[in-house]
């Protein structure tokens, strides 16, 4: 006797999602139903008969949201990202409704993005590709600077965070971490040197943020912290953008105390990021403002999309869903 078909709400889906999603090994016992908005309140009731939702990082999945999946009959709420802050968990658990996420589907993906960003915009990547297609082949403005001998300041030593550490070092820079949970055996292993925030945030040349978004890490990057950093430091973010506090940077950057921001998230990227607003007008002016500084350089949220990531994602939400419907355990790790 074949198993029943088990319907999915996919919400916010992408091209890429389907393509991979639709390849999953476990795919063909589901049934899914791809929807490009988000899940919110005015889109909660596109879940009626489904038996699980798919959701993302900028889906709203608050404790109303929750009660009305639950009263349409959902049972999991799979999400395909590793954060999790905007599920109301409480609610979820109330409501009796499995939440799974997918902790760790690939630390490579982002730590390498970070330090791309970097790169990039230390030498100008991006500036010297558009003159070059204009054919101006000048290198005026492009001046910048060996990452060999500048101290790395690694805010996170989790999975990404360490990766993060080991890549720097093999630039031959010397690389601070700062974690309430140290990991000294680690550090000892790739010649990596915990200290106080304090201390990384005055001696570091670059800071890279590697950490969730909890109430005690929010606005982490502030007025008083960028008060402590280095004059020229570099600031690379591909955590979670309510890590920093937009307009103390604004202002650091208005008064030319940073060398340069490179961020993959931002405070409020919902509604903005992953969408093709080019034929808009940008509503955001805060986000305007950043987009005018020439050292400031933004991806949106892209650190996740390599091909390695995007499979195991796809590997990982669909086996918990096939999981859910035969009542066997989620995959390790994906029970919160």
């Amino acid at each position: 006797m074949s198993s029943p078909i088990i319907d999915v709400a996919f919400y916010d889906a992408k091209p890429y999602d389907r393509v991979y999603f639709e390849r999953a090994k476990a795919q063909e016992r589901i049934h899914w139903r791809f929807f490009e908005t988000r899940l919110s309140l005015d889109t909660v009731a596109m879940a009626k008969g489904a038996g699980a939702v798919c959701v993302f990082v900028n889906d709203v999945v608050q404790a109303e949201c929750i009660h009305r999946l639950s009263d349409l009959g959902v049972k999991l709420i799979a999400l395909r990202c590793a954060g999790y802050n905007h599920v109301d968990l409480a609610a979820a658990k109330h409501r009796k409704l499995a939440v799974t996420r997918v902790p760790a589907y690939s630390p490579h993906a982002v730590a390498e993005h970070a330090v791309g960003l970097l790169m990039t915009l230390n030498r100008k990547i991006h500036r010297a590709y558009n003159r070059v297609r204009e054919h101006n082949f000048a290198l005026h403005g492009l001046v910048g600077f060996d990452v060999a001998g500048k101290t790395i300041g690694i805010i996170g030593t989790g999975k990404i965070g360490k990766i993060a550490a080991q890549i720097f070092r093999g630039f031959e820079a010397t690389v601070l971490a700062h974690d309430p949970f140290p990991n000294p055996d680690w550090a000892a292993r790739v010649d990596v040197r915990y200290t106080d925030l304090p201390t990384l945030l005055s001696k570091s040349d670059i800071i890279s943020l590697h950490v969730p978004l909890l109430p005690e890490t929010r606005h982490l990057i502030n007025r008083d912290t960028l008060a402590c950093m280095k004059p020229g430091v570099f600031i690379v973010n591909t955590s979670r953008g309510k890590l920093i506090d937009t307009a103390a940077l604004i202002q650091a950057l208005k008064q030319n105390r940073l060398g340069g921001v490179a961020l993959d998230v931002y405070e409020e990227e919902e509604g903005v990021f992953f969408e093709d607003l080019s034929e808009q007008v940008l509503q955001d002016d805060v986000l305007s403002r950043l987009l005018s500084f020439p050292n400031v350089l933004i991806t949106s949220h892209q650190a996740f999309l390599t091909h390695e990531a995007l499979t195991e994602i796809a590997r990982v939400t669909t086996q918990n869903i096939v999981n859910l419907d035969a009542k066997q355990p989620f995959l390790e790790g994906t029970v919160l």
